[in-house]
């Protein structure tokens, strides 16, 4: 009986990479995944290409695709400008009824949520780093040290943060390659 399964498609660049993580109550897998994993796969690739052609031209992107074995399958966009209700309404209403149409749930025992990632989630692409230029971020290194500042810049190489350092709250600029980074979250300033 599995306990866990969790499927997420992420893309860096125009790549696709699978992943999946699936934890069994007594052993992992072999090498080969159970039967279910290609059409899950199959779903998803479904889905991103219809998330891909709802959002060309758009200053929106996808960024993550989920899904549960409940067949709950989550959407998340963002964009250049942000995400609006009215996007992930539209793109919503086309996925379920290309989902429908595909027939791959010949019952409709799925559901279906479009949504921006949210404000607690890592940063992932580029495109999101130069839309929160100027915001407060962690951003934590891959040895696990963190690094609070304002994003001024983003590169293809590197990220600059602003940080006030000691009681005088002096202002440096550190620069940070892409490579030594784990992960960046936005921070709410209150």
């Amino acid at each position: 009986m599995f306990t866990y399964v969790a499927f997420v498609i992420r893309f860096f660049g125009c790549k696709p990479e699978l992943s999946y993580l699936c934890r069994r109550k007594s052993r992992t897998w072999g090498h080969e995944p159970p039967y279910f994993v290609d059409q899950i796969m199959d779903i998803i690739t479904l889905v991103t290409n219809k998330v891909e052609e709802l959002t060309s031209g758009s200053a929106l992107f996808l960024v993550e695709i989920k899904m549960k074995p409940t067949n709950n399958i989550k959407v998340f966009l963002d964009g250049d400008n942000g995400v609006n209700i009215e996007a992930c309404t539209k793109i919503n209403r086309a996925l379920y009824k290309m989902i429908e149409e595909s027939e791959m749930y010949p019952e409709g025992d799925f559901s279906l949520e479009v949504s921006s990632p949210g404000v607690d989630e890592p940063l992932k692409f580029f495109r999101q780093y130069l839309k929160n230029i100027g915001r407060t971020v962690e951003v934590t290194l891959n040895d696990e040290s963190k690094h609070y500042g304002v994003l001024q810049s983003a590169t293809e190489e590197a990220v600059v943060l602003e940080k006030q350092i000691g009681k005088k709250k002096k202002i440096v600029s550190e620069t940070i390659p892409f490579d030594a980074i784990k992960s960046t979250v936005v921070q709410i300033v209150f």
